[in-house]
């Protein structure tokens, strides 16, 4: 299991397995909010996100909505805009759940490939 939350400790994540790895993208976004995203299926994800404490924001073409603690700032994850995909910011859990967890590496700038 890994457990994560924002600094002020208002949105919070449990992921019930751990990933085989997360995804640290260039993509312009996920470069300047320096993620690590962790991909779950709805069922397998707690997500506490208290209504209206998180700030949405919507780039490109709007698929995704990155939210981010409202009192803090930190980006905790993002949702796809019709709720079919999650994930959650793993630079948010603590460094022991995540110690053994593959970091890919993911070209999302240009080549949407893997470099590893």
């Amino acid at each position: 299991m890994i457990k994560g939350s924002c600094h002020c400790g208002t949105v919070t994540f449990e992921i019930l397995e751990k990933p085989a790895f997360v995804i640290a993208c260039n993509c312009s976004i996920c470069r300047k909010l320096n993620t690590q995203w962790a991909y779950s299926h709805r069922t397998e994800l707690t997500l506490n996100a208290p209504i209206g404490s998180t700030h949405i924001y919507q780039c490109g073409d709007k698929s995704l909505e990155f939210h981010s603690c409202k009192t803090c700032g930190c980006t905790t994850h993002w949702m796809a805009s019709n709720g079919s995909r999650y994930a959650v910011n793993c630079q948010l859990a603590s460094e022991a759940d995540m110690k053994e967890i593959r970091v890919r590496h993911l070209d999302g700038a240009d080549t949407w490939e893997f470099s590893d």
